[in-house]
């Protein structure tokens, strides 16, 4: 089994060594490289290409929302999974439309924090559906009205299957249930996905889901 390939980057040296010593003890991981500061990432992402990217959101130079932003333009990017001390953290909302792959707490259990980097490295979410209540009623809270107006506009270019698809998505189901759900087959399914991310120009399943809320999808405000 190929280990999967973990990049550090938080300025406290102590929060550093403990992820270190941590995520190091998982068989499945390799700490490849730590930074402390967002400025040194892409010359560390260079050298030591990693699979995943885990992300202090605040450092005192660069911090992971730039840092984030920057990773994900590349066509190599690594999944970014941001590190935070709070539950719904504009910060974090902007990091996660920027591309970052999810987020955890600075205090979750170390066992969730090791299965956050698997299931990103899988292709996977890391956010709970707690989580993700916390955040679509963080960004409801404000410019509501010009993000749905536009998050409409670009789901236009969905054809219907694509949108039943991106609603699930937006719902937290997994392939599986989204093809029992709709009737057709997990390959079907990550076709339809694919086919969304490339149209709406959108890194991974988060920003669908994201854009999916803004829309008013899961709310069955969007209007057709």
């Amino acid at each position: 089994m190929t280990a999967i390939r973990l990049l550090l980057v938080d300025d406290d040296p102590l929060v550093r060594a403990g992820l270190s010593l941590m995520l190091g003890g998982a068989d499945d991981i390799e700490i490849v490289g730590e930074a402390a500061d967002g400025g040194e990432v892409e010359a560390l992402v260079d050298r030591t290409r990693p699979d995943v990217v885990l992300m202090d959101i605040r450092m005192p130079s660069v911090d992971g929302l730039t840092a984030t932003e920057l990773l994900r333009r590349r066509a190599d990017a690594p999944q970014v999974v941001v590190l935070t001390t709070f539950h719904a953290d504009e910060q974090v909302l902007r990091a996660l439309r920027a591309g970052a792959a999810g987020f955890v707490l600075k205090d979750t259990a170390p066992a969730e924090i090791v299965d956050a980097v698997r299931r990103v490295a899988a292709g996977d979410p890391a956010l709970s559906p707690t989580v993700t209540r916390q955040l679509m009623a963080h960004a409801a809270d404000t410019t509501a009205d010009a993000r749905r107006a536009s998050a409409r506009a670009r789901l236009a270019a969905l054809n219907d299957r694509e949108r039943e698809v991106a609603v699930a998505v937006g719902r937290g189901h997994a392939n599986a249930g989204i093809a029992a759900e709709l009737y057709m087959s997990v390959a079907t399914v990550k076709t339809h996905v694919s086919r969304i991310l490339a149209k709406l120009d959108l890194n991974n399943r988060v920003q669908i889901a994201l854009l999916a809320h803004d829309a008013g999808l899961l709310d069955g405000t969007e209007e057709r």
